[in-house]
This record gives structure tokens, sequence and C-alpha cells, in this order.
């Protein structure tokens, strides 16, 4: 059956960017005047933000800390033994000492959990199938820690029972199941498809390939989307009407979908389900009648889909990307692996490749070779094993008024340790073109060596009162005992300013994410790992991001444009490999891709 459709296409309108100045609104004026302490700036080599003597140096976990208590201040990891200061460790309860161990700790619950259920004892209340693998790579301080745990890990994988494969888990039946719904592909500029999605939307037909025949060779049938989740499309055939027994799921963007019409200019046969062959006897009269001035995908969709999955980082590519171990400098690496625009990176000096850092190609972490030095950044140099301190004169991206950031202004930042905190912060160094050197108060190493470089422009900093306008916990700077925080007792006990509220990115995209939509999303403190998650809060253009089956203690702040975020269905086309919610059960049906 040959079939011409007319296509009612109307172009989709060109998303409006606005500039949400109310974001900040509410913020007192008096906040950028308060007094201050002028900051000289730093001389060439100075790295080391100043301690006052009376506060007791405290290491923990490689970090060095000061607390005004060394005794009343001290906390013991129930995950590992470590000893450190209380206010250092990781979470609201303080009962471990990093990210790592809380989740292994909690890894060991859930497993023992399964072993007492598959040996027939009654499983407690808090007993999970673990679907995410206790990878123990993390960023900064905690590298040496938990590259021994990984190792202890490994040495006992043989003990537990098998877990579920990710390829076993059906976003479809997760998303109709708890009546959810996946953000759209367009909200994803960097992903595939992500500024070509189109019209594609709930009604559009398309040609697939046809499962409900006895024929042996290959045959296609015209099916209705019913329901869009990310990349994926609830499906059903044409004829069935309002029979939902055969519907089922598939990626719009693998090969076996294409644009109706496809069919009958490339010569391949278009046969109906054999369960409704016997409704009509003239197929043609019915399809020319039901499908006329419907939509169907553009004739080029599925070139397309092949254009951009190609990505212009190729193996042993050198780049310069953060250091994972130091967070204040950068290191030579090579690209090892590319996966969906998703870069393996091998540090320069890795002798087996184990070193090694998962980031997108998007991402402010990774560099062209020479960027840390056009901007005075730190850098690792690899021939001898140093750290240069590159400086250079500031080129100040100022505004009109002349002002701009200062070493020593105070903002809130997330936290890049902790991404589900955003905490006291401060401009410990201004760099060139834009960049500015930011430290988490109270809770800085001495050397500096976790001062994270964010752009001026980076939605990932705030002014000081952001948190409080927006009903978010603000973490206050560990050790500081005058609670509740309050912004101008801290600036005037500090002897600091707010950073300008004009300095700040204040545009907000429309970017299409509603609370509760479904994705894909990094672990960003396991970079490896892509999860699935759910938005769970919105504010202006940030994105509380909360990984399905896990506590909301591992949720973490993202920008609504951060290359981290992934529509439904994106590791699947790409190959990449999904980690399902750590709740699923071992006993959970596969599913047919």
């Amino acid at each position: 059956i040959s079939l011409i459709v007319k296509a009612e296409r109307t172009p989709r309108s060109e998303r409006k960017r606005r500039d949400s100045f109310g974001m900040f609104d509410g913020y007192d004026s008096c906040s950028e005047e308060s007094t201050s302490s002028s900051s000289s700036e730093d001389s060439e080599d100075e790295v080391v933000p100043s301690i006052p003597a009376s506060l007791p140096i405290i290491k923990n976990n490689g970090q060095v800390y000061t607390y005004p208590d060394g005794k009343a201040g001290m906390a013991t990891c129930e995950m590992c033994g470590m000893v450190g200061v209380r206010d250092a460790f990781y979470s609201k309860t303080k009962r471990f000492c990093s990210v790592s161990c809380s989740r292994s700790y909690s890894s060991n619950s859930k497993k023992a959990s399964i072993l007492a259920r598959l040996q027939g004892k009654p499983p407690t209340k808090k007993a999970k199938v673990l679907q995410k693998q206790p990878l123990m790579a993390k960023l900064a301080a905690y590298a040496q820690y938990q590259a021994s745990q990984q190792n202890q890990a490994k040495s006992k994988a043989g003990t537990l029972p098998k877990m579920v494969p990710a390829e076993s888990f059906d976003w479809g039946r997760y998303i109709c199941s708890n009546n959810t719904a996946g953000a759209p592909v367009s909200c994803f500029k960097h992903a595939p498809m992500g500024t070509c999605w189109g019209d594609i939307e709930e009604g559009v037909r398309i040609e697939v390939l046809n499962s409900d025949t006895n024929l042996s060779t290959k045959v296609y049938w015209i099916a209705e989307i019913i329901k869009l989740a990310g990349f994926k499309a609830l499906l059903r055939y044409e004829g069935f009407d309002n029979d939902t027994s055969k519907d089922f799921w598939s990626n719009l963007c693998i090969p076996e979908v294409h644009p109706v019409g496809w069919c009958a200019s490339s010569g391949k046969p278009l046969v109906p389900p054999k369960s409704i062959q016997h409704k009509y006897s003239n197929w043609k009269a019915f399809l020319v009648k039901r499908l006329t001035g419907s939509k169907t995908l553009p004739p080029d969709f599925n070139g397309k889909v092949h254009e951009n999955l190609q990505f212009p980082f190729k193996k042993l590519m050198r780049v310069e990307v953060v250091d994972k171990n130091y967070l204040c400098r950068t290191r030579v690496a090579l690209v090892e692996q590319v996966i969906g625009g998703r870069l393996r990176l091998v540090y320069e000096e890795s002798q087996d490749q184990s070193d090694d850092f998962w980031c997108h190609m998007f991402s402010p972490l990774i560099h062209n070779i020479g960027w840390s030095r056009s901007i005075g950044h730190r850098f690792k140099r690899s021939e001898h094993h140093q750290t240069i301190c590159y400086e250079k004169k500031c080129v100040k991206d100022v505004d009109q008024s002349g002002e701009w950031f200062k070493d020593g202004m105070k903002l809130e930042a997330i936290d890049p340790l902790n991404l589900s905190a955003i905490c006291v912060a401060t401009v410990r160094k201004v760099l060139a073109d834009g960049y500015l050197m930011i430290g988490i108060d109270g809770s800085e190493a001495v050397d500096g060596s976790d001062w994270f470089c964010y752009h001026s422009t980076s939605p990932s900093i705030f002014p000081a009162g952001f948190c409080e306008i927006n009903n978010i916990e603000l973490t206050h700077p560990r050790g500081y005992t005058k609670l509740p925080f309050k912004w101008f007792d801290y600036l005037r006990e500090t002897g600091s300013i707010a950073a300008p509220v004009k300095l700040f990115n204040k545009e907000v995209p429309n970017h299409g994410f509603r609370q509760g939509m479904k994705l894909e999303a990094v672990d960003l403190m396991e970079p490896r790992l892509v999860c699935v998650a759910t938005v769970t809060r919105i504010v202006h253009r940030l994105l509380r991001i909360h990984f399905d089956g896990w506590e909301d203690e591992y949720d973490q702040w993202v920008d609504c444009e951060s290359p981290d975020l992934y529509p439904v269905g994106w590791c699947q086309l790409t190959g990449y490999q999904l980690q399902p919610p750590a709740s699923q059960s071992k006993d959970m049906i596969p599913f047919n891709h």
C-alpha cells in the first residue's frame, strides 16, 4: 500500500528567553554597601589563605580544617572508622566522613537485606536492591581513601548476589506505572536532536516495524504517538483505535523509525497487524481517510539523528581538565573514549589508565590546551610533576558603572564537593576573562586546593540572600555558631562586603522543565554514572535533581542547561550504561528496548 500524507507542519516558534531580574527581587540595597576591609591583591607566590593562630589545625581525609574546639568538634565515621572534624563530616547527621562512606554504608545495608531475603529471612524495612554500583570515584581530597575502598569492594564482589543489569530497566513501564512525564527533548539543547526536535508530539504518525505478524520477512505499519517521554514514545498501531493491548514503547531515534511515506519511496511492504487484519477490506482507503492532514516526521529525520550523533572529539586528543584530586588546578588529559558526547579522559601521567575523569564535551570543567595560562589559572605541568600558578593581569569584564568582583567578596555558591548544598562562599581570586576562584567558607583547605573555578556568568553562584529569598536552606560556614545565620551579621563580623547583585547572571531561559519530570542525569559525585532521575524543584534556572531510589541527601542542584542532563532514552540511543533506581526489584521483567 503506497500512501502520501499531506503534513500540516508549522515551524516551532523560537524559544523566548527572558531576562528575569525578578529572580533577585527582594534584595536590600544596603547589602551592597556593608563595611568591608579592603583586600590586597594576591602576590605572585601567595596561594594559601591566612589562618588565625588561635584556631587549631585538624586534618581530615587529606583536607586541613580549623575548628574552634579540637575535642568537642570531633566525630568517628560509622563506615571506615576515620576520626575527624564533626562539621567536616557529610550530611546533617554527621555519621560519615564522605559521600562514598555514606553510600557504602547504605549499600552494605541493602545488600545484607538481599542476602537475608535469599536465605528466607524477613527483610528489614529499608531492604532495597542496589542498582547503583558503589563506585568509589569522587572528587577532591577523598581520592586516595576511596581507591582503597574500591579495591576492597572488588575483592568482596564475588560474595554478593547478582544485581539487576541496567538493560532490564523498562523506562516505558516506569513512566506509566508512576503516572509521570519525561522532560521533552527540546529541554536539552546539548543532546542529540535537542535543537531540531521540531513539532514531534502526541498524534504524530510514523512507520515502524510490524511485530504483530506471522510473516518471516520485515514488514512495517503505521503507528501513532500516544505519549512522549524524551526520546521514547508510546506507540499504537493504526487501526487499533482505543484498544491498548498492542501498545508498545520505542525510541524514536532508532533506525527502524521512519516518516509516513518511507515504505512507498523505499519499496518496503506496509502490512496491517494480524490482530486487526479482518477489520477492513480496503486498508488503503482507511489510511487515506485516517491520515490525511496528520503530521509525521520530517523526511530528513533519520539523517539528522545520524548527524547529531557525530562528535568532534576523537581518541588521544589532549585537553586541560580540572584535577579531581585538587580542584584548584587543571591537568592535561587525553581523550580515551567518546560516548554520546561524554568523554572519558585519562590524566596524562596515568600509568594504567585508571586515573580518569568523565565529563561532557560541553562541560565547564574541560578546556583547550593553554587555557590555564591564558587566564592565570593554576596548572599541573606534567613533565616535572609541578603545579604552576600562572599570573596574568586580569582583563576585567566590568559593567558600565565600573564595578567588578574583588578578592574577599562574599556570595553563595553550590559546593562542588556536596552538590546538594548551597553554601556561604568567598571570591578568593579574580582571574582573567571573567573567571573567579571560589572558596567555601569554613571548610577550605589551608593550601587552597579545594578552591573551585567558576565563571562570573556561572549559574552556580548567587548573590548573598538568594537562598533566603527563594526558600532554600543555606549551608552556613562550618564552625559558625551564631545561628540562625544572618548575612548582615556575618558581613559585619568578617569585615567583608557582598558581591553586588548586578554582577550575577540574571538570565532565565524558557527551559521547559516542570516539577516531577523524569530524565537521565549524571551523578556528579561519581561522574561516570548516568542515573534515572526526577526534577523535584525549580528555582528560576536552577533544578533540584533527585536520583530515584536514593535518599534526598544525594540530590544535586544543577543548571537547566547543564550538559549533564539528558532526555529519557539517551543512554539507549548512545549505548551508555543507565543506572536504574536503587529500589528496583531484582525480579523485574526485562523489556525490549
